[in-house]
């Protein structure tokens, strides 16, 4: 009987203290909320010639050849396209006549004139109508030449617009070449970016996907400050100290364009995009740890993304805040929370 009590009273001091335990505390990462001191974004690109041109026959007429195929490389000088010359030919057969007809009859009036057998009136009526058809001939001469077409620079033949044989107008566009060789590169910029590009503190960096393991410096060439396309404006880089012979940078090769900005949001906290709670039913949130390492849930209102895993907080953190940064769908409010502390980054 005396053993039995015993066990009964064992038993219930054991229920006691498992009744007693402390509810486990959740660990959690944290990071301390700091100045958006700098934004960094990365865009979509794409390297771009760094020459390219468009040419058009300055004449009318009737395309004879094209005799380089689309995507040969050829030298400067190069024919690329021909039109059949001999309508020009022919004009230029008839101005060469009227022309030498015009010079005879003018060497004739200066003779008449030393012997004052013509007045000076008809001396100069004979002048203005020779010059007149110098002025002609030359000009057909011109066209006679127009007819060709030659590569202004050593280039690669990107696109023909017209075929053989077609008939073409001055100035219709016939045969497209672009350097081979880029050191350009574009991306698109949305309407409130554009203020960046003009901060001396704006830094840019670019890594083609032929050359994961190099990072180029490239530096603001240009860029368009309206733009009719929804998706946003076109700005142009150069890239600066490319070893071409090393790395073969060609239009069309795509790349990823990291722009660094200093002091870009003042006011405004950096943190971790894993720092970020937003529930299914709306709104963007945080959980800050106080004193008392307990965590409460708080709303704020974001800015803008930057680098790869950062996000401007414009309200509703403060400097020195404790954020966490991870297992954030997991915690309530008021509960009570270890804290690990993580690097800034």
């Amino acid at each position: 009987m005396r053993f039995f009590l015993f066990l009964l009273l064992a038993v219930a001091a054991g229920c006691s203290s498992r009744r007693s335990a402390p509810p486990a505390v959740r660990p959690v990462k944290v990071t301390t909320a700091s100045h958006a001191a700098y934004i960094e974004r990365d865009f979509a690109g794409m390297a771009t010639p760094d020459d390219a041109v468009t040419l058009a026959f300055k004449v009318a007429g009737q395309v004879l050849d094209l005799p380089v195929p689309t995507g040969d490389y050829v030298v400067a000088g190069t024919l690329l396209a021909e039109l059949n010359p001999r309508d020009i030919e022919l004009q230029v057969a008839a101005d060469r006549s009227a022309f030498e007809q015009a010079r005879s009859q003018f060497a004739r009036m200066q003779r008449l004139l030393e012997h004052q057998a013509v007045s000076q009136q008809e001396f100069e009526a004979s002048r203005t109508r020779y010059t007149q058809a110098q002025s002609v001939y030359e000009n057909s001469l011109d066209m006679l030449k127009d007819t060709k077409l030659r590569a202004p620079f050593a280039s690669v033949v990107e696109r023909k617009y017209v075929d053989s044989y077609e008939r073409v107008q001055a100035g219709q566009a016939i045969i497209r070449v672009v350097n081979p060789r880029s050191t350009t590169v574009q991306f698109t910029l949305s309407e409130q970016g554009l203020r960046w590009l003009t901060s001396d503190s704006t830094q840019f960096s670019v890594a083609f996907e032929n050359y994961r393991d190099v990072v180029f410096d490239a530096v603001l060439k240009e860029y368009v400050k309206t733009s009719s396309d929804a998706s946003g404006f076109p700005v142009s880089l150069r890239l600066v100290g490319v070893d071409t012979a090393r790395y073969r940078i060609a239009p069309g090769m795509s790349c990823i364009v990291s722009m660094r900005v200093a002091d870009g949001v003042p006011d405004a906290v950096s943190l971790p995009v894993t720092a970020i709670y937003a529930p299914a039913e709306g709104g963007d949130y945080v959980w800050v740890v106080g004193r008392d390492n307990r965590v409460a849930l708080r709303a704020v209102e974001l800015g803008e993304l930057f680098g790869r895993d950062r996000v401007t907080v414009l309200r509703g953190v403060e400097p020195g805040d404790r954020v966490v940064t991870a297992g954030v769908y997991r915690l309530r409010d008021g509960e009570e929370v270890r804290i690990q502390t993580m690097p800034e980054s």
